[in-house]
């Protein structure tokens, strides 16, 4: 079986092969961004909408962008060329690089950290996703900075075991009595036949594959809104999702412990999955 290759600071080597210093700010303090982008049949999803993001979150934390919009471009289609499979998941990560000495504050001519990896992406069928999951709601106990796709994930990561602990897939945050969005994923709710999620700000990512959602559902005719959701209107959701890169539109059939709607995937998810299907098809076609 051969091993899988990866870019790491202009080179290709495999897994293996690839290490990072010790002293590497993203291991010392988590001094980066990262992106994941979906690819179907060698076709990465949404490429220019991720690499903006990859941009936002750079300029955010006052970081350089190592690459032209050229050479992500180049690297990420070797990459997928030199790992063959149907459905790839591409993750890449900037970190500040390699200082001299451990210090919070930025060092001074230090080169950024690139690296990429490609992995098989197991994208789920309709019947597969149709079955649902089980969420929670927690406490959003996160910094005020989420608008950055930053590597320092930690909370994520204690609020995401919470929902493991608890038997469910996701954790679905709250702040000041308002959904965010999930641990690791966006949130929608279908609210009398309208499908809502929280508006773009600093406590939430902005998903490309909820932007993604809400162009198609508007392209559906499907009345879709950017606004509040209060945890009272969560709880009364005739229809929850979670969307991500990974996820694509899951439907959540129990919250808490109590079903959603009639405890299973509701209509407008239908709807929506078979469009997002029907795009995933033409994307591995080549056609966007």
């Amino acid at each position: 079986m051969s091993s899988r290759i990866v870019y790491i600071n202009g080179k290709y080597l495999p897994i293996e092969q690839a290490q990072v210093s010790v002293l590497d700010r993203g291991f010392l303090f988590g001094d980066g961004v990262y992106e994941v982008i979906p690819a179907y049949g060698g076709h990465l999803l949404r490429l220019a909408e991720h690499l903006q993001r990859l941009q936002n979150s750079l300029d955010a934390i006052r970081l350089i962008n190592p690459l032209t919009h050229q050479q992500w471009i180049e690297i990420l289609e070797a990459l997928l060329k030199k790992n063959q499979g149907r459905d790839q998941s591409v993750y890449l990560q900037v970190t500040r690089g390699v200082a001299q000495q451990r210090d919070h504050s930025f060092p001074d001519e230090v080169l950024p950290t690139v690296f990429v990896m490609v992995n098989p992406l197991h994208a789920q069928s309709k019947d597969e996703l149709a079955k649902g999951v089980m969420a929670i709601t927690v406490d959003d106990n996160r910094w005020r900075a989420c608008y950055i796709k930053a590597t320092a994930l930690l909370a994520n990561t204690l609020l995401r075991q919470q929902a493991t602990d608890a038997g469910a897939a996701e954790a679905i945050l709250i702040r000041d009595g308002y959904v965010t969005e999930g641990a690791a994923s966006n949130v929608f709710i279908v609210d009398k036949n309208s499908l809502i999620t929280p508006p773009i700000g600093p406590n939430l990512l902005t998903g490309v594959t909820r932007d993604l959602v809400l162009e198609q559902a508007d392209q559906a005719g499907i009345t879709c809104q950017q606004a509040d959701i209060s945890e009272d209107q969560l709880n009364g959701a005739d229809e929850i999702w979670l969307t991500s890169s990974g996820k694509e539109i899951q439907p959540v059939i129990s919250l808490n412990g109590s079903p959603v709607g009639n405890g299973q995937a509701g209509p407008i998810w239908h709807t929506m999955i078979d469009i997002f299907q029907q795009y995933k098809d033409q994307l591995r076609q080549g056609h966007e």
